[in-house]
């Protein structure tokens, strides 16, 4: 099991290794629209762990640019081991 702790209100998720963020993320406040990763809704920033999120997605590359590690889309990470902290 891989942790997601949002900084905003110290809440704490459980995720399967290699699952999406984006459930999650909403249920404590992200908020989401296109949920294809053009609009930008869902930016979140990585406080901690990053090296644990998959890599950023051609979407997410075109909407915040190149070698952005501590921006990503919401909906388009997944999360793929240990501990990753948010902020919103």
């Amino acid at each position: 099991m891989a942790k997601l702790i949002f900084q905003n209100n110290g809440e704490e998720a459980e995720l399967e290794e290699g699952s999406k963020i984006a459930e999650c993320c909403e249920q404590q406040g992200v908020p989401f629209a296109c949920t294809e990763g053009v609009c930008g809704t869902c930016v979140i920033e990585v406080v901690e762990g990053e090296e644990n999120l998959s890599s950023p997605t051609q979407e997410e590359k075109d909407f915040l640019g190149e070698g952005t590690l501590d921006e990503r889309l919401a909906c388009q990470c997944r999360i793929k081991c240990g501990t990753v902290k948010i902020r919103y």
